[in-house]
């Protein structure tokens, strides 16, 4: 009885304070909520090593941040020596070989990594003094071998090669060379070329100029005691040798006098990356950075973003649209506003882009933009103050930026006393669409006519020529002659002969084929098998398992995707029945496919046969071999392009069939090695059931 008293007493009071609230009127906001970041406490050793220590028992781990603040380093003829730098270190030491490191780390349920002036580890606050001991022994005292080196460097070869192709990681480079000049730290890039240059000896001079302590603060979070971080940090770290890294002095980047398209040819590319970039004089203690944060987040920051909702969600051009403001204390940084597009709708991307920098420039924004980009900050900014890296990460800013020592304190208050007339003034500032540069990066056969017509706020924007490693060029000629006389059906029978003929192919009364490739970690097993009979079988699997499979056979037909199975249509059976031959372009000869011209495709050039509304294929001119399918699919209410490039032919059974095909779309891209081909055994009926 008394509970329930109580409770109708509380009740009772809680409508009447109800009832005195005036609804009508929005109430006012209380003030920002006070910041108690807890003070690291400071040393510094004899070498120049500064330690920030920060004291939180709440979980009984322990995380070290080693970070060496040098100015940035030009490699030149030997870029690359930093990347290879940073795989060699933490390879264990000269006292521990490489396994027994890894072994020991692994076991006590540690973390250690490296960077070429960096390292991190993390570990349960009881292993703690055996975790820094290591880290300070593979910091201090490396083990580079030749063996390693090798290893190493030939990894970061591959990865040059793959990347050859790929669009993102071209747009990327160019981005960066064309703002900056090759011949400054940021605007460099590692090629071939430059990674041959670099040898071991190079590695250990790179780490005995720059691994020094001169600019290194180790800072250390977590379940530990401030005396005993003294203790273990002094024990470990004395030895360090004491070193200042050799300094030099770079040319000053400079935005483009006026603002123009930067374009660059990738024909293997399903769309374009347009990226709209210009240098920006942003430092983390400036007045105005929280100005300049909140504009760009309202700007291109997320998914509630004008880019995103504009190039998204109103033109369906994209499945996102971003922007991101960097800051630098050393040198310029960079705006840039970007988007993946599709390449019939990359001019209309551009001229989006750029009137939606150009409106935050000359218009203020709404009370509920600012008001919902506040309190995105707010959230994320409170959310992150719960992870220990977070404090570690703002110890190293008041220590390396020059921010004042209650900056995080006063985070929140200054964030909400930001107004709409001081995001425009950042806007204005430090967004720019009259000396900016558009770095396109596409396809040109099908990009540049309209890229070469875009005009913008009355004026023609100029467009200028790049190779991959940007370098200026004269614009490409997209319209080589054909041959007179060539058509279709001649450039599919040279194809057909280059295989192996056409009486040949007409012997093929079945095939199959056993190929893998690797996504994101994951192995992919592919086996096709085709007859002469319309029967076709497609069956991929991940780790073993089907993730997808289609089945033809006759007038019938059905895919399986995860699990469920699903019959397919009159419309979908015709499309993989025009697919399902072994060799289709035997059905292609003589029909309505047409020759559209020539392009090229991967440095040589193709014949282009437009086969459908949804595909085309490229022949080169000289071998006659297919080397590409484009191929446009809709999925997801959304039109997808994908392409299909074919390498490697090698012959079974006196026919020619390719043993490396790529498959892209958008940024992923997948390379599938064939390990079998069997003509005219191993397939039977069973297999299309």
């Amino acid at each position: 009885m008394k509970k329930l008293y109580i409770t109708m007493i509380l009740a009772f009071v809680a409508l009447n304070i109800q009832a005195q609230i005036d609804r009508s009127k929005m109430p006012k906001p209380g003030p920002a909520p006070e910041i108690n970041l807890q003070e690291p406490q400071r040393f510094e050793l004899k070498n120049g090593l500064k330690v920030l220590v920060v004291e939180n028992h709440k979980l009984p781990r322990v995380s070290v941040q080693l970070r060496i603040d040098n100015p940035p380093i030009l490699e030149g003829e030997k870029a690359g020596v930093s990347s290879l730098t940073a795989s060699l270190l933490g390879n264990g030491s000269k006292s521990i070989p490489k396994d027994d490191f890894n072994e020991e780390v692994d076991f006590l349920g540690a973390r250690i990594s490296f960077g070429s002036q960096s390292a991190f580890a993390s570990s349960l606050s009881k292993y703690f003094p055996r975790i820094l001991e290591l880290l300070a022994d593979a910091a201090i005292n490396p083990n580079f071998t030749e063996e390693e080196f090798d290893k190493e460097k030939q990894k970061l070869l591959t990865g040059l090669k793959a990347q050859e192709k790929d669009v993102s990681a071209i747009s990327s480079r160019v981005q960066n060379a064309l703002a900056y000049g090759t011949d400054h730290p940021y605007g460099e890039f590692v090629t071939e070329e430059s990674v041959n240059n670099v040898s071991l000896v190079d590695i250990v001079q790179f780490y005995e100029d720059y691994f020094v302590p001169a600019n290194a603060y180790l800072v250390v979070i977590g379940d530990i005691s401030y005396d005993e971080v003294r203790l273990l940090v002094e024990e470990n770290f004395t030895p360090w040798v004491k070193a200042v890294p050799p300094s030099f002095q770079f040319s000053r980047p400079s935005n483009a006098q006026y603002t123009q398209i930067n374009f660059v040819d990738v024909p293997n590319a399903v769309q374009s990356e347009v990226a709209v970039e210009s240098l920006v004089d942003l430092k983390m203690n400036n007045e105005d950075y929280l100005h300049a944060l909140m504009a760009n987040r309202i700007l291109g920051g997320g998914a509630q973003a004008r880019l995103f909702l504009n190039l998204r969600e109103d033109k369906a051009y994209t499945y996102g649209s971003y922007s991101s403001l960097g800051n630098d204390k050393y040198a310029p940084a960079t705006f840039t506003a970007s988007a993946q597009v599709r390449n019939m709708v990359t001019d209309s991307s551009v001229v989006e882009i750029l009137k939606e920098i150009d409106k935050i420039i000359k218009e203020p924004v709404t009370d509920e933009e600012l008001k919902d980009a506040k309190a995105k900050y707010v959230g994320n900014f409170v959310l992150a103050l719960e992870k220990p890296a977070t404090i570690a990460r703002y110890a190293l800013n008041i220590e390396t930026e020059g921010l004042s020592k209650d900056y995080y304190k006063t985070y929140l208050e200054r964030i909400n006393a930001i107004t709409k007339e001081d995001v425009q003034k950042a806007a204005e500032k430090y967004m720019s669409v009259d000396n900016a540069r558009v770095v396109v990066t596409g396809k040109g056969s099908e990009v540049m006519d309209n890229l070469e017509n875009i005009n913008f706020n009355g004026k023609k924007v100029p467009v200028k020529y790049y190779d991959k490693f940007a370098a200026d060029i004269e614009k490409p000629n997209y319209e080589a002659a054909v041959p007179e006389g060539m058509t279709a059906n001649s450039v599919l029978e040279k194809y057909i002969e280059a295989i192996g003929g056409k009486e040949k192919l007409m012997g093929v009364e079945s095939y199959s084929l056993m190929a893998e490739a690797e996504m994101q970690g994951m192995k992919l097993d592919l086996e096709v098998k085709k007859t002469s009979k319309d029967q076709f079988m497609q069956d991929v699997k991940v780790m073993g398992n089907s993730m997808s499979k289609q089945v033809v056979d006759g007038d019938k037909g059905y895919m399986v995707m995860q699990g469920q199975r699903k019959d397919l249509g009159e419309d979908e059976l015709k499309k993989v029945k025009e697919e399902s031959a072994p060799f289709p372009e035997l059905n292609l000869l003589n029909t309505d496919v047409s020759l559209e011209g020539i392009e090229v495709i991967e440095g040589k050039k193709a014949y282009k046969i437009k086969i459908s509304d949804e595909k085309t294929s490229f022949y080169d001119i000289e071998s006659g071999l297919k080397v590409q399918d484009a191929i446009s699919i809709e999925a997801q209410g959304q039109q997808m392009n994908t392409t299909i490039d074919y390498n490697e032919y090698k012959e079974v059974s006196g026919i020619k069939f390719p043993f490396l095909f790529t498959q892209t779309m958008g940024p992923q891209k997948i390379d599938y090695e064939v390990k079998e081909i069997k003509v005219n055994e191993g397939v039977s009926d069973l297999d299309f059931e």
